[in-house]
């Protein structure tokens, strides 16, 4: 019985340890992916049609690129990415006088908020400007990735049809000024290598206030 128990006790130390040695290479490969992002490769996509990051709910669906949503990945992606504080400040309403009606008029949006340039073309924003870009699940994510990327003021979400090897994700480019619909001139058109020919849909334009 003693035998029995003592060998119990080896199998389970030796299954804790192999648990431990087969989650830290995925830590290592992940934190530095992500730390290899930074503001002087354009945080992983130097080139406009290469991704450099992914972050979604599903880093299956991106496989090959560092997964931001990651805990470990956030991290050091937090290292590599400026943060802004959030603002927990209530903004209160204004009191109007009511003795002196004005007229009403259309109050600016309020600092941080993004609001729609262009919505629904066929074509990407092409500037000088661009930052980076990556793969999102949703437009709610772009902008979070705008939010921590400093100096973006500006992004652009589409579907990249048979540029993404048949992946439902958005694309997210990030741009340091606001863009109207007159730069979204990149309409794809590319040979992709299974010979089909990628093209732009639902492309979205947001300028941070």
């Amino acid at each position: 019985m003693k035998l029995l128990s003592a060998l119990v006790a080896v199998l389970t130390v030796s299954c804790a340890s192999a648990a431990i040695t087969v989650r830290f290479p995925k830590l290592k490969r992940d934190g530095t992916s992500t730390l290899s992002l930074s503001e002087a490769n354009h945080y992983g996509s130097p080139a406009p049609f290469v991704p450099g990051w992914y972050y979604g709910n599903t880093p299956s669906l991106a496989p090959d690129l560092p997964w931001l949503k990651d805990k470990v990945g956030f991290f050091f992606f937090r290292l590599s990415f400026v943060f802004p504080k959030p603002n927990t400040r209530l903004t209160e309403p204004l009191r109007q006088d009511t003795t002196n009606p004005q007229p009403s008029q259309v109050p600016p949006p309020p600092s941080g908020v993004y609001t729609p340039t262009f919505t629904g073309l066929t074509g990407a924003i092409q500037a000088d400007d661009y930052i980076t870009f990556g793969l999102v699940d949703t437009v709610q994510d772009c902008e979070q990735m705008c939010d921590g990327v400093s100096g973006c003021a500006f992004f652009n979400t589409y579907h990249d049809v048979n540029g993404k090897d048949g992946s439902p994700l958005l694309t997210c480019s990030l741009y340091a000024s606001c863009h109207g619909a007159e730069l979204a001139t990149n309409t794809g058109g590319q040979t992709q290598p299974d010979g089909s020919v990628n093209f732009i849909t639902d492309s979205d334009g947001y300028c941070k206030a």
